[in-house]
């Protein structure tokens, strides 16, 4: 069967690089030989730009090249150097197809890629959300009522001496309006902005019994101190803070009636660092448990990756020292009173950073934090504050070790 080809030679427009263009031939001739295909050669010399159609048999050479593309069913476009001028030449072998040239062929794949992926990821991101839906209806859905969950670490649920610590898992808030049946029962520690107290919280049926209570600790910010109470709960309510060497949260409440903020933690019954430093002499292993566990409880506040390897907002803690770190039965160390901690998330500004304020305790802060020189551009800055800081804590606990001297 013979082929039908455009077949004349006449003057064009510029087209390479502008995707598919149309010669300008109405006429239509019929090769002679039906092995013969279809070419058109697009050329430019000087400002002189020509197409020529014609029919060709691709066994034979034509301008001394050889047809490479003849059996495509379009007509692709392919520069041929060292022809004298600008030159680009294609070959096809359905009817006609000479007529309309592409120069640049991913401009007519990129359009066809899109069409075909543009459903794809319209239907995984409708799989991805029904599933995350799921996921937290799942949740909602389940809470285990009526039941307080454990909220301690597993040596502290192992420990069958008295309530070291609550045993409950962290809630982060109390999402329900009904304040939880708490008694308060000593001032076991007193700072800026607040007041901790020993607690109890109600569990059994009868509140005379004292197995019907769990010993919790409550610390109390009167209503004028609301922003130092929310930026505390905000970082313990942060998934990614939990550690076995931060202070176990339990819920935030808001007691309207006393015009207070409450935050329940775990309580550890042992005190704060500084007064068990003050009175006991430690061991070179208690220096060692205490030592070892501080410093990873803040290499994971101020690491950019939890422990299982998912990526996390650091935590500059800002206000380290011996008074706000808890001792634990197991002799590690517990780190607590978040209200100053700063969340060192890259987009916050210079402007930001320096509004933060210069916080602390002048006792254990950094020269450059205590002059207000610290580099703002860089949030390194702060993370070295608390390390100056915690410096001083193991200087502490060093010097009331008896192994050295």
């Amino acid at each position: 069967m013979k082929q039908l080809c455009k077949f004349c030679d006449v003057r064009a427009t510029s087209c390479p690089g502008k995707g598919a263009c149309k010669v300008d031939c109405e006429i239509t001739s019929i090769c002679a030989d039906d092995n013969e295909v279809c070419v058109s050669i697009w050329r430019k010399k000087d400002d002189n730009v020509t197409f020529e159609t014609l029919c060709h048999n691709p066994v034979s050479t034509l301008y001394g090249l050889v047809l490479e593309d003849y059996n495509n069913t379009k007509c692709i476009m392919k520069e041929k150097k060292g022809m004298g001028s600008k030159f680009f030449i294609c070959s096809c072998s359905d009817e006609e197809c000479n007529e309309n040239i592409i120069f640049n062929p991913n401009s007519q794949v990129l359009p066809v890629i899109l069409v075909s992926l543009v459903p794809l990821l319209v239907i995984a991101v409708i799989v991805i959300t029904s599933f995350y839906c799921y996921r937290v209806y799942r949740q909602q859905r389940n809470p285990r009522k009526g039941q307080l969950h454990d909220f301690s670490d597993k040596k502290a649920m192992m420990d069958n001496e008295g309530s070291d610590s609550s045993s409950m898992h962290a809630n982060n808030l109390n999402h329900n309006n009904e304040l939880l049946p708490i008694e308060l029962d000593v001032l076991v520690g007193k700072g800026r902005f607040a007041e901790v107290y020993k607690a109890k919280l109600k569990q059994g049926s009868s509140a005379s019994e004292e197995h019907g209570f769990e010993t919790v600790a409550v610390k109390i910010f009167p209503y004028e101190e609301y922003a130092s109470w929310k930026n505390e709960k905000d970082i313990f309510s942060d998934a990614d803070l939990r550690h076995e060497n931060v202070l176990h949260f339990l819920t935030a409440e808001e007691r309207k009636g006393q015009r207070q903020y409450w935050l329940i933690t775990a309580y550890q019954s042992l005190g704060n660092l500084q007064e068990y430093l003050t009175n006991h002499i430690i061991s070179w292993h208690d220096l060692w448990l205490l030592g070892s566990s501080l410093a990873s409880v803040v290499a994971h506040l101020h690491s950019d990756r939890t422990s299982c390897g998912r990526c996390k907002v650091p935590i500059a803690h800002r206000d380290i020292k011996s008074s706000n770190i808890l001792v634990k039965k197991d002799m590690t160390c517990c780190l607590c009173d978040f209200g100053l901690a700063l969340r060192l998330d890259n987009s916050l500004s210079v402007d930001e950073l320096a509004n933060s304020g210069q916080v602390g305790t002048a006792r254990y802060m950094a020269p450059e934090v205590l002059e207000s020189r610290i580099n703002l551009e860089n949030i390194e800055s702060f993370k070295q504050a608390d390390v100056y800081s915690m410096a001083l804590v193991l200087w502490e606990m060093i010097s009331r070790c008896s192994a050295i001297g």
